[in-house]
């Protein structure tokens, strides 16, 4: 991993590893795959650089938010399980669009799936 802070990905792979978690408390079924969003803050400049190249990097830009400071953060998805590998090699993803692009990488989030019919 190119420009990945090995202690950075420790650090969000323990956060990961809660979520899984509750994820499998909620009757997950990490093999199915789902919708996964992924969130970046940064400069205009850099959100949009990331928005425009979204696509290359296997995301799809989903919304765009600007809070009251200023800060822009762009949401991005991607259809994928939730099972411990592809989640870590997720983060592993984002962490280096975090350094490539200048923005700062906020976590990923996904809606528990069972198989079952709602």
């Amino acid at each position: 991993m190119s420009g990945v802070d090995p202690k950075r990905l420790e650090e969000e792979w323990a956060e990961d590893l809660k979520v899984l978690q509750s994820l499998a408390e909620n009757g997950d079924r990490a093999e199915l795959v789902r919708p996964v969003d992924v969130s970046f803050t940064g400069t205009r400049e850099a959100i949009d650089r990331l928005e425009f190249d979204a696509e290359d990097l296997a995301f799809v830009p989903i919304d765009r938010e600007v809070d009251e400071d200023g800060a822009i953060t762009l949401f991005l998805e991607r259809e994928q399980p939730a099972d411990a590998a592809s989640i870590k090699s997720l983060t592993a993803t984002c962490l280096e669009i975090e350094a490539k692009y200048g923005v700062e990488y906020d976590g990923w989030g996904c809606v528990a799936e069972t198989g079952l019919s709602n």
